[in-house]
């Protein structure tokens, strides 16, 4: 008898553990897959708003960032592609269902294409809750008809001859954008002429247009609503090779950089660095690494040494410059990069950011003020509404 009492006592306890047990997983799963309640934000902000001193958007800001757990806030800094040489459009609403990504680029694609793939995504996120997304584009004067097919014809940026041709251009390029919900776009090329794959895409064909004609570029981009990019940092048109292919190396001095003070203070609003080593330069030796994983060149260079106060974003992540690099998505993010722009696996990434997140409290400080500034540049786009 009492043996029998035992194991029927065994057995409830047993029972009893195994639905716990299930209740705690159904519980995590609800967790995982909660909808976040995103404040409502009354007061309506604009892209000069992003780098003044703002008490009432630092205060939406912060607003925003509370409301969303670890699995928003990380992925804030993940920007995958759709379109051709990029994901699917299933890819990208499994990424949205899962709630690991922040951003999409339009990769290529027709106009309508993307203008239909921003409104189902969209679509999608208001039904999830999660925040909305920055879509970039690669409009580049010399890339955009290319890119974008059915935008409107633009001259190559090395064709262009004056400041007025290439506001007039800009007007045009960011009509387009503005019709299809891009509000992020990743040009102008402030590289120098000679690199064969950049050198047709930047104003280099004169040297002395590269920085007013990028700065013409830059603000009229941004007077239309529209973030603008210069790119690549540190400096990419005077490497000899693609670092699509393989890691590219600057040898000795950083000759580009004298490219960038300039559009930093008159604020240009992002830039983007490139899958480029530096060596035998004792300051900004990046010891083998790519700039994109360098806090050299990323933090030290950029954001202190130049002061630059908006979004860092990575040159795409499954470029050959930087794919050999172990855990890179995490190494970008620890050297100080805002957003992670494609990488070879959003899931992984947003998996091994997070993971980091949890564990390291100087790299989550790290990932917290990157979304901070992601968030801010979302509210300046009026993507968040």
């Amino acid at each position: 008898m009492i043996k029998t009492i035992l194991t029927f006592s065994v057995l409830a306890i047993l029972v009893q553990a195994c639905a716990q047990n299930s209740d705690s997983k159904e519980i995590e799963q609800k967790v995982e897959t909660k909808k976040i309640e995103i404040p409502q934000i009354k007061q309506e902000f604009v892209l000069t708003d992003f780098l003044s001193e703002n008490k009432e958007l630092d205060l939406a800001v912060e607003k925003i960032f509370k409301s969303m757990d670890d699995t928003a806030i990380v992925a804030q800094l993940i920007m995958p592609a759709v379109g051709r040489l990029g994901q699917t459009e299933a890819t990208i609403k499994s990424h949205i269902k899962s709630r690991i990504i922040g951003g999409v680029l339009m990769l290529n694609g027709t106009k309508v294409e993307m203008t239909n793939w921003i409104s189902t995504f969209n679509s999608m996120n208001n039904d999830s809750g999660n925040l909305e997304f920055l879509y970039s584009a690669d409009a580049e004067p010399s890339l955009v008809n290319r890119k974008i097919i059915g935008s409107r014809p633009v001259k190559k940026a090395n064709e262009m001859k004056t400041i007025d041709e290439v506001k007039s251009f800009t007007d045009t390029i960011s009509k387009d954008l503005n019709e299809i919900g891009i509000n992020y776009n990743f040009s102008p090329v402030v590289d120098m002429s000679p690199n064969k794959t950049v050198g047709f895409r930047s104003f280099g064909a004169i040297p002395a247009n590269i920085i007013p004609f990028s700065n013409a570029f830059i603000q009229q981009t941004q007077k239309n609503g529209i973030v603008a990019t210069a790119k690549h940092f540190p400096g990419h048109g005077l490497v000899s090779g693609d670092t699509h292919k393989a890691l590219q190396v600057i040898d000795g001095e950083l000759k580009e950089i004298g490219n960038y003070p300039k559009l930093i203070q008159d604020g240009v609003l992002s830039i983007m660095v490139a899958h480029i080593a530096v060596k035998n330069n004792p300051k900004y030796d990046t010891k083998g690494l790519p700039s994109t994983t360098s806090s050299t060149i990323v933090t030290d260079l950029l954001r202190n040494e130049f002061a630059f106060k908006g979004l860092i974003v990575t040159d795409a992540m499954n470029m050959g410059g930087v794919t050999a690099i172990p855990n890179c998505e995490v190494k970008a993010v620890a050297a100080g990069c805002d957003i992670v722009l494609m990488p070879v696996d959003s899931k992984k990434a947003h998996s091994d950011i997070l993971k980091k997140y949890k564990s390291d409290k100087e790299f989550k400080s790290k990932v917290d003020a990157s979304a901070k500034r992601i968030i801010r540049m979302k509210l300046c786009v009026k993507a968040i509404k």
